[in-house]
This record gives C-alpha cells, structure tokens and sequence, in this order.
C-alpha cells in the first residue's frame, strides 16, 4: 500500500511551484553568440577540464615511482 502513498506525494511535489535560484525565461537572447564566439568558449572550457586530467594521465607512470 506504500505506492499511493508515494505517487501522491510525487504529485503533489509536481505541483508546487519552486523558488527558481537562476534567472530562466523564454525570451530571445538580448546579445546573439556568433560561432567563432561559441568556438573560442567550447576550446576554453575543454582546455580547462581535459587539459588537466590528461596531463595526470600522460603523466601516471611518472606519479606511480616511490622515489
């Protein structure tokens, strides 16, 4: 007997409306990205987040010495 419990919870959760914590809207960009814009970001952000990680593991035979 859990399961109409739980589903009526679930529904009620569904219908209460949130604080939104961002700032969301459905209105057209007030600036447009161009596409050398969005490649210079793309290129930043995954420099910033591969760049890192495959340095480490070029690097693991290197980290794995007991010098």
């Amino acid at each position: 007997m859990p399961l109409p419990t739980v589903s009526r919870l679930f529904r009620s959760a569904l219908r209460t409306q949130l604080v939104s914590v961002a700032n969301v809207t459905t209105k057209p960009a007030k600036h447009t990205v161009t596409a050398g814009e969005q490649a210079i970001a793309m290129t930043a952000l995954f420099v910033a987040i591969l760049g890192p990680s495959g340095w480490v593991l070029a690097h693991l035979e290197d980290y794995k010495k007991k010098e």
